[in-house]
């Protein structure tokens, strides 16, 4: 929470202005000069017009990124073509007078002029205010917090999203996000849209991005969205993609509908992770190449481990050979070799679950990981291919791996753009009830549209471990995890169409320690 005397909108407020002069005395003795040529290049063009962000929190250290580009859509984002000296400054107050680490960074061409700063020293579940100085500029406060220690079993609070189309509407969610009280985001996936609509409410730059320049104006359109940059100034991040970052629905090697050879795609890829990486705030080595680790785990005390996973890099192609998201089911979903995660990720997965002391085991995941039939009728179902249906045996020894933790395993999905709450169902011996062993939650997109909204009331009402659905609606998942219980309020905006829309909660779930399955509220 912000110091006393400083309301959460008011922290806002003074994040997003250019200079914080209004919030605290300049530290001109800790001014950044850059050399005159690099001055007469920039003139007097404000960098720091992506914002700032940070993620990644553990009890002693967060990552804390920005990038300087005073002309965000110009080749390097207007920089010159060389490194330039960034100061960055930590807090324990949003005025800067109790300052508790400071150093300097080199914004780096090859990297965009991005920053990545990891901050140690810090104290476990406390917060920090934080900003970037150079050249005379300084970049908006961001408040960020860390995470408690091993032992603390305190409550967290965090959010989940995904899915923020740019030309689907406008990030008024984001703005609400900003407000909320809560210790951490998770981001599931879809961070941009590679592709471009014939109609759009806010359309995108330029044409479909394939190389490294057209990545980053890509990056920037959506960087440079107000309440967007509130959202990441409010809260550290925790960030994974899904295949819009770089091709829809692709497959490991393979593009969408396999139209790339694989040498061609590969170098995309690279491309695409590359500037993922430059404009996240990430505790990961920036990439060489189209293959990069992003899955990885944080421990938030005794409390919660949250895993966080990449069900893209690694899969085996969609089943079927499905020209569609969706189909009917084929032997391919069978196979034993078919895999979301692939050997090593499962393995990873699998023995940190096992290992496990943990009171809640959170998977940030990115496709829906519920059996689903899409019909109405039973007897010839249809099902999502690019979901963990199309990979029918990773999807039940996943589901059993969560079922066999001796506490609660929690699912929090993205990607499809509807909401979901569902019991999470392990393959019975016959002649058994069926019984939850775990929990799903999908949260709905920031602004992404579900294209047949009124279908899943239809397909879904005769299929009883689906507790609740929702494909009208936009915005995000509010969780709370205690020793007792995780309370989950679904958040959304009245509409997407305009800058300007209210937020409501509509609807909430708990699931009980030890009783896996959400209860209505």
């Amino acid at each position: 929470m912000a110091s006393p005397g400083l309301s959460r909108r008011r922290f806002l407020g003074l994040a997003a202005g250019v200079g914080v002069a209004a919030a605290g005395a300049r530290l001109t003795s800790t001014r950044i000069a850059l050399p005159a040529r690099v001055r007469s290049r920039l003139g007097s063009s404000q960098p720091f017009t992506l914002g700032v962000a940070s993620g990644d929190p553990l009890p002693d250290r967060v990552v804390l990124w920005t990038r300087l580009a005073p002309d965000p859509q110009a080749p390097g984002g207007g920089m010159p073509p060389e490194a330039v000296p960034v100061r960055w400054e930590v807090a324990r107050d949003e005025r800067f007078a109790h300052r508790v680490a400071h150093g300097t960074a080199r914004a780096r061409p090859d990297d965009a002029h991005s920053v990545h700063v990891d901050v140690h020293g810090l104290e476990p579940a406390h917060e920090y205010f934080y900003r970037f100085v150079a050249d005379g500029s300084d970049s908006p406060v961001g408040r960020t917090r860390t995470a408690p220690a091993g032992g603390a079993n305190r409550r967290l609070r965090f959010a989940f999203a995904s899915c923020q189309d740019y030309e689907d509407g406008y990030y008024t969610a984001h703005r609400h996000l900003a407000d909320e009280d809560v210790d951490v985001v998770l981001w599931l996936g879809d961070y941009i849209y590679e592709s471009n609509k014939s109609t759009a409410v806010r359309p995108h730059e330029g044409p479909e991005p394939v190389d490294l320049d057209a990545y980053r104006r890509r990056y920037a359109t959506y960087k440079v969205d107000a309440d967007l940059q509130s959202a990441h100034a409010a809260h550290p991040w925790i960030v994974t993609w899904d295949d819009h970052e770089v091709d829809n629905n692709y497959a490991a090697d393979r593009s969408q509908r396999d139209d790339q050879p694989v040498d061609a795609f590969r170098a995309r890829r690279a491309i695409a992770y590359r500037v993922w990486w430059e404009h996240q705030p990430v505790r990961l080595p920036p990439p060489d190449g189209p293959d990069y680790r992003i899955y990885r785990r944080l421990a938030f005390g005794d409390l919660a481990n949250i895993h966080v996973l990449d069900t893209r890099q690694y899969r085996t192609n969609q089943p079927c050979g499905s020209p569609v998201d969706i189909g009917s089911p084929c032997p391919e979903q069978d196979l034993p070799d078919a895999t979301l995660l692939g050997a090593a990720q499962r393995r990873w997965l699998f023995g940190g679950l096992r290992r496990s002391t943990a009171r809640w085991d959170v998977l940030a995941n990115q496709v829906m990981l519920t059996p689903v039939n899409f019909s109405p009728d039973s007897a010839n179902p249809i099902l999502d291919f690019d979901g963990w249906d199309g990979y029918k045996i990773e999807q039940a020894e996943v589901i059993e791996a969560l079922g066999s933790l001796p506490r609660n395993g929690v699912v929090v999905t993205g990607d499809i753009h509807s909401s979901w709450a569902t019991d999470l169902v392990a393959e019975n011996a016959p002649g058994t009830t069926p019984r939850p062993v775990a929990t799903e939650l999908v949260g709905t997109s920031i602004t992404s549209t579900f294209p047949l909204p009124n279908v899943l009331d239809a397909a879904v009402k005769n299929q009883p471990a689906i507790r609740y659905v929702d494909g009208h609606a936009h915005g995000y998942v509010r969780c709370e995890l205690t020793r007792e219980a995780l309370h989950t309020d679904f958040r959304y905006v009245a509409a997407i169409d305009t800058p300007e829309a209210t937020i409501t909660t509509g609807a909430s779930f708990v699931v009980e320690d030890r009783r896996p399955g959400p209860r209505p509220v």
